[in-house]
C-alpha cells in the first residue's frame, strides 16, 4: 500500500475503543507512511508493536468516543483506478 494511489484502508471498532486505546480505529492510504516518516522511523514503531503510536503520527487515528454498541470490528479496504 506504501505509495500506491487509489487504495484506502478504514479499520475500526464499533464500540469507539480499539482494544485498551481511545480510538475507534484508523484510516490510512498510500501516503500514511510517508507522513509517519516525518517524525519517526516507521520501521522501528511498527517493530516494537507501535501502531497506535504510528497512526497517531500520521493523524490517521478516528475518535468517536463509547458508541452504546458493540457489533463487531470492520474493515473496509477501497481499491480505485490509479488517481482517482
Amino acid at each position: 500500500m506504501r505509495g500506491k494511489k487509489g487504495i484506502f484502508l478504514l479499520s475500526l471498532a464499533t464500540d469507539g475503543s480499539d482494544g485498551p486505546t481511545d480510538a475507534a480505529g484508523a484510516f490510512v492510504d498510500g501516503n500514511t507512511w510517508e507522513k509517519i516518516e516525518r517524525s519517526a522511523d516507521p520501521e522501528e514503531l511498527l517493530r516494537k508493536h507501535e501502531s497506535y503510536e504510528a497512526l497517531k503520527r500520521s493523524d490517521s487515528l478516528l475518535f468517536t468516543g463509547p458508541t452504546g454498541t458493540n457489533v463487531n470490528d470492520i474493515q473496509f479496504l477501497w481499491i480505485t483506478p490509479a488517481g482517482e
